[in-house]
């Protein structure tokens, strides 16, 4: 099943039925097919991504190939990940399986191990467990901004290391045998930690955000190993607070996207030994820019 294009609408705005979750954080898009989308349909799923950052579509009757033509209409399609082998799956798609220690339950931004992180993700569930294994998404615009104006300040100033060898150093050795996949023209052989703002600007929308995640953050530059581990601490509390936080319980044909740029997420592992896969798509993004 393939996405199809129709004519541009000419008000974006009224494209998109859509119930907000929060004020400015999450929404659930409804009455849309991502198989049949008009151009228009498209730029308002751009516009309303920014603003909303995770979007919540359910009823989709889609393949991987349809997973990866949306995402080619809403972007430029990266390998599934950077190291891990794509399987029997196309090598645009991640699978997430939980039988293959597939669990992301640890708060995370996806791939900031790298130079250039994904921009937007597109998942989907393929099999759900009868209970549990919901997805949450954490607001990193709104927690820097509800930060003291002090702390704001200091923050503003700082930069963070990114290591992804924690998660994924010793799979790239020897289940890959120390050769990755291609991701910005280069093939993976190892995992440099890379340096990233730990307030980000976000290219679109001009927002401040927290761009900081247990899952692949290692250390603020600069400071002592204690002065980094009160510093990461107070802003990981801070990113999560149920007030930053929207919850999704999966059904089948589910997809969510997301803003990677502005946000962190958590996938509960608490379905016992059943099992849950997710195919996981994302898009090119941009240098993390500084305030």
């Amino acid at each position: 099943m393939t996405v199809t294009s129709e004519q541009p609408a000419t008000d974006v705005r009224a494209e998109l039925n859509l119930t907000r979750l929060g004020p400015r954080f999450g929404a659930e898009v409804h009455d849309i097919d991502l198989t049949r989308l008009r151009d228009g349909q498209v730029q308002a799923l751009r516009e309303a991504l920014v603003e909303h950052k995770v979007l919540f579509l359910r009823d989709q009757d889609v393949d991987d190939a349809a997973q990866i033509d949306f995402g080619r209409r809403l972007g430029e399609v990266t390998a599934g990940h950077p190291v891990h082998d794509s399987g029997d799956v196309p090598p645009e798609v991640y699978a997430v399986d939980s039988q293959d220690n597939g669990f992301a339950d640890i708060w995370h931004t996806d791939v900031t191990f790298v130079r250039r992180p994904p921009a937007i993700s597109v998942l989907r569930a393929v099999e759900l467990p009868p209970y549990g294994g919901d997805t949450n998404w954490a607001d990193s615009q709104l927690a820097y901004e509800s930060l003291s104006p002090g702390l704001r300040a200091h923050v503003d100033t700082l930069t963070a290391v990114h290591d992804g060898s924690r998660e994924f150093g010793y799979y790239l050795a020897q289940r890959r045998k120390g050769r990755g996949n291609v991701w910005e023209g280069e093939t993976f052989t190892d995992l440099v930690p890379v340096e990233h703002p730990v307030v980000r600007v976000h290219p679109e929308s001009g927002r401040k955000g927290l761009f900081v995640n247990p899952g692949f953050t290692s250390h603020v530059v600069g400071v002592s190993a204690e002065e980094s581990r009160g510093l990461l601490d107070i802003l990981y509390a801070h990113l999560t607070k149920p007030e930053h936080v929207v919850r999704h319980r999966w059904r089948r044909g589910d997809v969510a996207l997301w803003d990677n740029r502005s946000t962190a997420h958590y996938a509960n592992r608490d379905y016992g030994d059943t099992r849950r896969v997710m195919h996981r798509i994302t898009l090119r993004g941009d240098i993390p820019t500084a305030p």
